[in-house]
């Protein structure tokens, strides 16, 4: 099976991913940027990943866009981001409506991993973003499970990556 690994890596998490799972699956790593959405027919089962910004993954549109062209090959989605894998479960829901409004294809898997955020490294958009979220979130008078989670992430500063979560995804573009 011809494989390839896709990917949009803005500070690198997602790219660690990307060349960790094309080194379990013997095939290429490469940035989705400039990408030919025409050399995807070369494959049969492509991989691809972006971050999260604002529920979104960077991306994505090279796949949803040809979704109908894809139909017959298998795909796996991942995106990174900093949720807690233990809070996924609504936040999941909301990357699956926003990235795929009619719906995730029977040929395609969408998994999440966690990457990184080092507040350091962030671009100026991205630390007044996450400061102006804070502030936002903090100012309400009774904030939900999700916003208070929302408080917290804004906080979060490290590499939270871990090779070890490949393994679900490499067996099923394997299977």
């Amino acid at each position: 099976m011809k494989s390839i690994v896709l990917y949009r890596s803005k500070y690198g998490s997602t790219k660690d991913y990307a060349n960790w799972i094309a080194e379990a699956l013997g095939c290429e790593a490469k940035d989705a940027k400039g990408f030919d959405a025409n050399e995807l027919s070369n494959y049969d089962a492509i991989v691809y990943g972006g971050g999260l910004y604002a529920e979104v993954i960077s991306g994505v549109s090279l796949i949803t866009k040809n979704a109908e062209k894809l139909k017959n090959k298998k795909i796996a989605v991942y995106s990174t981001g900093i949720t807690p894998l233990d809070c996924r479960d609504y936040y999941d829901k909301l990357v699956v409506e926003k990235n795929f409004k009619n719906g995730v294809p029977s040929n395609i898997r969408v998994f999440n991993f966690l990457g990184k955020m080092v507040i350091d490294e962030l671009s100026f958009v991205h630390k007044t973003a996450i400061k102006s979220l804070k502030k936002i979130m903090s100012s309400k008078e009774n904030p939900t499970e999700m916003e208070k989670l929302l408080i917290k992430l804004c906080d979060a500063d490290g590499d939270f990556t871990n090779k070890d979560e490949i393994h679900e995804l490499v067996a099923y573009i394997k299977e």
